[in-house]
């Protein structure tokens, strides 16, 4: 008798979650094949996290050697084509867009955007596939808000503006959420007029009041980025001169030219794969799974940014594992999200654990809370950067419930936090661990310290 199926399990999206999930079932004899339309290895590898991290990289200590007194006469110059350079080759080392490392696993590579039949065949171009099971990891895409003119006027995404080959002179980036934010310090830190617009009150909307308004008083004082809340841009328009941004705010229009214009509009998830034809309940807010990642077809599973919740690599490749791992086990195993931190890669970075006010408050539970200034700190002076703080939030037994950080180098501080929420840790636990005292992480020990003595 033939083989009924082409495959065992077809995964579509070679990013984060996608590769974990087809890794270990090919290590683990499943037939496998993975879809991808793009780049293997998906857009974090080759287009989004790698990139970033080397564009930003570059600006951080640019600007940061432009502030040291003892250089300030000097005329530092940059070769700017260089930076697109450095992001290849960081890409290629790393290991984007290998086909032979899927090979290597006996994983089947198949390029082109797939598009559902039924609930076991999908067609990528002329070509139809057949699998017993399918895992959807097909991430998220820039979410196009209503703005007159993005179907006509050129316009660059978060990925494109950090690839440019010449520097504009000023750059308009709409949406102040972490990639807007990120974008924005890349160019302002570089010596670009950068214009920055949200429609929230204040910049990083997701995160507490406390955090948005440092990082827009960091852009103002340092950087001279223009932060305008508050603010609704309905058209981009194009001239002999320049290019034109129309926004609103209150009852006002008015109009700003720019070089060039950055949409940072946020992600929406990508559904758009004839997920009707397969019986697979969704939204334009992402796929509804259970919480083993099965969706309403029995044989489909979906994971990653596509289920349109928290995103974040650290995340996906989790899912990816747990649901491989659920897999070949036959176990149900239900992941744990305590502990994922959430990254603006800013500088003064800013990383998020658990929930901060504004959940606490969405909830109506009960917590006390505090923030230690790093100009509180010696080592804030020892660099000369004071915009940032640490916050703790705590339940009434003293149990943390989250943590932001708001200062250089906060990924590196933040697993602390991660540990100590994951594991229920005490603030007296916190505040009776070892710090080194000339370091951001002092600030830590300091907050832990006045909140548990904190009254509710």
């Amino acid at each position: 008798m033939g083989k009924k199926y082409d495959y065992d399990y077809i995964i579509i999206g070679s990013g984060p979650a996608g590769t974990a999930a087809a890794i270990n079932l090919a290590d683990h004899k499943k037939q496998v094949a993975i879809i991808e339309k793009s780049f293997l290895g998906g857009s974090n590898l080759n287009t989004r996290d790698l990139p970033y991290a080397v564009a930003l990289d570059f600006s951080h200590n640019y600007h940061k050697m432009l502030s040291y007194p003892e250089l300030k006469n000097q005329n530092l110059h940059f070769n700017f084509p260089t930076i697109s350079a450095r992001q290849l080759k960081t890409v290629i080392e790393s290991g984007g867009n290998n086909k032979k490392y899927y090979e290597d696993h006996k994983i089947t590579c198949i390029k082109g955007n797939a598009n559902f039949l039924d609930k076991h065949t999908i067609a990528v171009g002329e070509k139809k596939y057949t699998s017993n099971y399918f895992i959807i990891a097909t991430g998220a895409g820039l979410k196009i808000l209503e703005i007159s003119g993005t179907d006509t006027i050129d316009y660059l995404t978060p990925e494109s503006a950090i690839k440019l080959r010449h520097l504009p002179k000023v750059v308009a980036v709409v949406g102040g959420g972490s990639t807007g934010c990120e974008i924005a310090n890349y160019f302002a830190e570089l010596g670009v007029k950068t214009i920055i617009f949200e429609t929230a009150e204040h910049l990083l909307p997701r995160e507490d009041k406390d955090v948005g308004t440092t990082i827009a008083d960091y852009f103002s004082e340092k950087l001279a980025v223009t932060v305008l809340p508050n603010c609704k841009v309905v058209a981009i328009e194009q001239d002999d001169i320049s290019k034109r941004v129309i926004f609103r705010n209150q009852d006002s229009e008015k109009m700003v030219r720019v070089d060039c214009v950055v949409l940072a509009t946020g992600s929406q998830p990508n559904v758009s794969l004839g997920l009707e034809n397969a019986g697979v309940k969704y939204k334009n807010s992402g796929i509804i799974v259970d919480k083993y990642f099965l969706t309403s077809a029995k044989n489909i599973y979906a994971i990653g940014d596509c289920l349109g919740k928290d995103s974040s690599t650290e995340r996906a490749h989790q899912e990816g594992t747990t649901l491989a791992n659920n897999i070949i086990t036959k176990s149900k195993n239900v992941l744990n999200y305590a502990g994922f931190a959430r990254i603006t890669n800013t500088n003064p970075e800013i990383a998020t654990v658990g929930l901060n006010e504004y959940d606490l408050i969405k909830r109506d539970r009960k917590y006390k809370s505090i923030v230690t200034k790093l100009s509180d700190l010696p080592i804030s002076h020892i660099n000369n950067f004071e915009h940032g703080f640490v916050k703790l939030i705590s339940d009434k037994n003293n149990h943390l419930l989250g943590a932001t950080i708001v200062a250089p180098n906060a990924s590196l501080l933040i697993p602390e936090l991660a540990m100590a929420i994951r594991h229920n840790l005490t603030l007296l636990e916190l505040a009776s661990t070892p710090h080194i005292i000339n370091s951001y992480g002092y600030a830590i020990k300091l907050a832990a310290k006045e909140l548990l003595n904190k009254k509710k």
